[in-house]
C-alpha cells in the first residue's frame, strides 16, 4: 500500500518518516484522504504524530500522496520477537501503553483494526524512567473494513494471523475488535508462537470454530485477561477502559519481584549502609521519578501523606514527599537496636500514640501528629535494607491485606527503579571506562565528592 522513508525536514532541520503512497489512482487518493483526516484529529503520546500532507505530481501520469510524520527511533513488535523473549513486566508495560493509546482513539469513535507487533513500535527515550513505550503506528485501514477482511485471492491488508472473529466472518466491526487483537498480540508476547497460524484464509477462518490456546499458568492474573479478551462474542470481551486500569495493575504486580512471604535476613548494618550508597542517591536533590509511587500509594490508603525514605546510619532521608514538606527525620529505632534483628516484609502501626515503639517519637508527640503508619520495606535483590514507603495519617486506623499487598509492590517498583539506574550506570561504566576518569581532577576525596555526584546526576 506505502513504502515509509527516514527523511530530512529541511525548514527545521529534524528527521521525519514520509509514508509515500505507492500509486495515485482514485481509490488509493481516496484512502490517503480519509487516513490524513484522521490522524490530523488524534493526539496522544501512545500515537505517532502527523507533521504534514502532500502530493508528489512530479509525474503527472502517476500521483502518489504522502503523509509527513515523527520519525519514532526503535524497532517494531515483529522484528523484536523475532529476536528475544519478553518478561512479564515488559509485557504488562506494552499492553497499558497500547491501551491507553486505544482509549484515546475509540473515544474519538475510530478502531484501529489492525493491532499487529508490526504496528506497534519500542521506543527508547533514554529519560531516567528505563523502560522501553510502545507507541500504536498505521491506521491505514482504520476506516476501511473491506480492506481488513481475506478475500477470494488471499490478500489482505490486515494480518490474517490477528484478525477477529467479526472480521473474518464479515461482521459488524466494533471497537472490541481491537480488544481482540490485542490479545493475541499479548498472547504470541507470552508463548513466542502465533495462535492461529496457517495460510491467510486457513488462519483467518481458524477463529470462527475454535478459541485461542490460553495457558493456564501465565502470571497473574493475565490467564482470565486474555481470555477475556478473546471471547469470540465481541459483547462478552471488556472494554478497553477496563484493560487500562487491569494493566496498569499488571505492571505493579509484574514489577516487585522482591516480594516475598519470608521476613528479610537480619540487618548487618555495615553491609545495609554499603548496599545504600552503591545507588549514589543519598546526596541528591528529591526524586520526581517516585512521586507517582507516593501518590499512588497515598490514594491505596486514602491518607494524607505518604513518603520515599532511604535509611542513613541516624536518619531517613526522604526521596519523594507526597502531602508534605519533610526532608528527613530521625530513624524510629536506631541501628544499635536494629542490628541482627530480622525485618518483616511490611508493617503497620494502627496507633502510634498507643505503640510504646513510637509514642515517644518526634513525629508522633511533636507537632506533625502522626497517629497511623504503614510501612513496606525498599529491601536490594539480596535482602538488604534500602529504606521503607511509608504511609502516614493523621488519625488511628485498621487497613486491609489487598492495600498492605499494593505497598510491598509499590515498594519493589521503587527498587526495580533503583537497580535500572545502577544497571545503567554499570553497562556505560564498561562501555567507555575513561570517561569517569577523564573527567575527574585528582584531588582525593573532593573529586571523589564530585564522581558521586555526578554518577547520581546521571
Amino acid at each position: 500500500m506505502a513504502t515509509v522513508y527516514r527523511a530530512v525536514d529541511e525548514s527545521l532541520g529534524r528527521e521525519v518518516a514520509v509514508k509515500m503512497f505507492r500509486t495515485g489512482a482514485a481509490a488509493d487518493l481516496t484512502r490517503h484522504q480519509e487516513e490524513t483526516r484522521m490522524l490530523a484529529a488524534l493526539s496522544h503520546h501512545g500515537l505517532v504524530t502527523l507533521l504534514d500532507i502532500g502530493i508528489d505530481d512530479s509525474d503527472p501520469k502517476e500521483r502518489h500522496p504522502f503523509l509527513v510524520m515523527e520519525l519514532v527511533e526503535g524497532a517494531n513488535l515483529e522484528e523484536a520477537l523475532k529476536t528475544r523473549t519478553f518478561n512479564p513486566r515488559e509485557i504488562s508495560e506494552i499492553a497499558y501503553d497500547i491501551a491507553e493509546a486505544l482509549e484515546y482513539v475509540h473515544a474519538n469513535g475510530v478502531v484501529h483494526r489492525d493491532i499487529k507487533p508490526s504496528n506497534i513500535l519500542l521506543v527508547e527515550y533514554g529519560t531516567s524512567v528505563f523502560r522501553t513505550r510502545a507507541r500504536l503506528t498505521d491506521f491505514g485501514i482504520a476506516l476501511d473494513a473491506e480492506s481488513a477482511r481475506p478475500t477470494s485471492d488471499q490478500a489482505t491488508t490486515g494480518t490474517a494471523a490477528y484478525l477477529s472473529p467479526e472480521q473474518a466472518g464479515r461482521r459488524e466491526i466494533t471497537a472490541a475488535t481491537d480488544v481482540y487483537s490485542l490479545a493475541l498480540v499479548l498472547l504470541r508476547c507470552f508463548t513466542g508462537a502465533l495462535a492461529f497460524p496457517g495460510e491467510v484464509i486457513e488462519s483467518a477462518l481458524a477463529r470462527l470454530v475454535e478459541d485461542p490456546d490460553v495457558p493456564d499458568d501465565l502470571p497473574g492474573e493475565w490467564t482470565a485477561i486474555l481470555r477475556g479478551m478473546l471471547a469470540r462474542d465481541p459483547a462478552d470481551r471488556p472494554a478497553v477502559a477496563e484493560l487500562t486500569v487491569a494493566f496498569r495493575q499488571a505492571v505493579i504486580a509484574a514489577s516487585a519481584r522482591h516480594k516475598s512471604e519470608a521476613p528479610l535476613p537480619p540487618i548487618d548494618e555495615p553491609t545495609r549502609l554499603a548496599a545504600v550508597r552503591r545507588y549514589d542517591i543519598l546526596d541528591t536533590p528529591p526524586e520526581g521519578a517516585f512521586d507517582r509511587v507516593t501518590a499512588l500509594a497515598a490514594r491505596a490508603f486514602g491518607a494524607p501523606v505518604a513518603l520515599v525514605g532511604l535509611a542513613d546510619e541516624d536518619r531517613i532521608w526522604f526521596k519523594s514527599r507526597y502531602g508534605t514538606d519533610l526532608e528527613e527525620i530521625a530513624r524510629l529505632t536506631p541501628a544499635s537496636t536494629t542490628e541482627g534483628a530480622p525485618v518483616e516484609r511490611v508493617w503497620v502501626i494502627n496507633d502510634a500514640m498507643s505503640d510504646p515503639r513510637t509514642a515517644q517519637h518526634p513525629l508522633v508527640a511533636g507537632e506533625f501528629g502522626m497517629r497511623f503508619c504503614a510501612c513496606a520495606p525498599l529491601a536490594t535483590p539480596d535482602g538488604q535494607l534500602l529504606g521503607l514507603l511509608i504511609v502516614i495519617d493523621f488519625v488511628p486506623r485498621e487497613v486491609t491485606d489487598e492495600q498492605l499487598a499494593t505497598l510491598e509492590d509499590l515498594a519493589g517498583i521503587v527498587v526495580d527503579e533503583l537497580e535500572l539506574r545502577l544497571e545503567a550506570r554499570t553497562l556505560a561504566d564498561a562501555l567507555d571506562p575513561d570517561a569517569e576518569l577523564a573527567a575527574e581532577p585528582d584531588s582525593g576525596q573532593d573529586a571523589a565528592s564530585r564522581s558521586s555526584a555526578s554518577s547520581a546526576g546521571s
